[in-house]
């Protein structure tokens, strides 16, 4: 699966975990992606498409 939203072009944001005893850990937030079907053109195609494009109504799903 593609780790970039292919609209907005949303991928992965890196950065450092702190526990309580101040341990310092790497990790990597992932977009929340979707396989959703949409209309292309006067056909459909299916893209990875991040939650918060779907919600805003930047792409028309196909039914």
């Amino acid at each position: 699966m593609p780790k970039v939203c292919e609209i907005c072009l949303r991928g992965p944001v890196f950065g450092r975990s702190i526990s309580h005893s101040h341990r310092v850990t790497s990790r990597k937030w992932k977009p929340n992606l979707q396989r959703v079907k949409i209309k292309n053109n006067g056909g459909h195609r299916y893209l990875w498409i991040c939650t918060r494009c779907l919600r805003s109504g930047r792409v028309e799903k196909a039914i």
